[in-house]
């Protein structure tokens, strides 16, 4: 049975808190696990939410700042400790190539994986697989900072109405769509397109052009909600967002759940008042702000 959902490790942004480790965010998708942003202390989040190294399958890193990045060093050595079997890739801007280079070899250890590098430096696809396409879109940070999208392809939905009107039942209905017609009868007249799901992980930035394409259309998305409305100056200088203009986003983009996570260290519990913004502005979807060790379900398909 495939599983979709994103297991929070951490939403603190620079400085953690008591309740609230450095960034971290493992997205299950089927058989594949994608971390994203590990931060200090990623690892044993890892082990209090019952995820292991050989769940992961590939690591995006949006950029190098310590909050979303020092749990590299860790992450990597439990990878290779636990002697993963398949190959596992990593990507993030390549104008940081020297911050990972030195978190992957912080210290000494045996290299047993092969741990594929595979450096961002523009927009556009990083991997196609039969499960997803991964895309890149750079955002607006003080350093150089990317969001990440996952789009599943579109496939096809059947008609159980119209496959009856034309008489295609049982093992026939699966040779339809393996051959794309039968008996004279194509797919297209008893099936109807299903949409590929849409995840994006939106992280570190202002708003910018890339924040609203990679949200367009999504799922789920998973932005930065660093400050609250009336910090919004502070948010503008140092590259952040605000709860309502992430908000903001997700409703003009028709995102369906928006979770909001990276909170300041100046929120003790940003619950309640980082919602309620949040539906000030708009967004009249599921919305989830998101805590430590959470665990939150892309939507099923439409």
């Amino acid at each position: 049975m495939s599983v979709r959902e994103l297991v929070v490790l951490g939403t603190a942004s620079q400085v953690p808190t008591r309740h609230r480790n450095h960034n971290g965010y493992l997205l299950r998708w089927d058989g594949e696990g994608i971390l994203f942003d590990p931060g200090e202390g990623t690892q044993r989040q890892m082990l209090r939410a019952g995820a292991a190294a050989h769940d992961l399958n590939r690591i995006c890193v949006t950029h190098f700042h310590g909050d979303h990045s020092l749990g590299l060093a860790g992450v990597i050595q439990r990878i290779n400790l636990d002697r993963v079997p398949h190959e596992i890739t990593a990507h993030y801007p390549r104008s940081g190539r020297r911050f990972f280079e030195r978190l992957r070899y912080a210290t000494a250890y045996r290299e047993t994986v092969e741990l594929t590098e595979a450096p961002v430096d523009a927009d556009g696809v990083l991997a196609t697989t039969p499960a997803y396409t991964l895309e890149a879109r750079r955002l607006s940070h003080p350093v150089e900072s990317f969001g990440y999208r996952l789009v599943e392809p579109d496939g096809r939905r059947m008609l159980p109405e119209r496959l009856a009107a034309h008489g295609i039942k049982g093992p026939d209905v699966g040779r339809v769509q393996r051959e794309g017609s039968l008996g004279g009868v194509p797919l297209e007249a008893v099936s109807e397109v299903r949409r590929g799901q849409r995840f994006a992980f939106v992280m570190d930035t202002r708003l910018c052009e890339g924040v609203h394409a990679l949200a367009e259309g999504c799922d789920m998305l998973v932005i930065e909600s660093t400050f609250l409305n009336e910090d919004e100056q502070l948010a503008v200088e140092y590259g952040h967002l605000t709860a309502g203009q992430a908000a903001r986003v997700a409703r003009d983009a028709g995102v369906r759940h928006l979770v909001l996570t990276h909170f300041s260290q100046r929120y003790t519990d940003p619950g309640g008042e980082f919602e309620r913004q949040a539906r000030a502005a708009g967004f009249d979807g599921e919305l989830t702000v998101a805590r430590d060790l959470l665990r939150v379900a892309v939507p099923k398909r439409r």
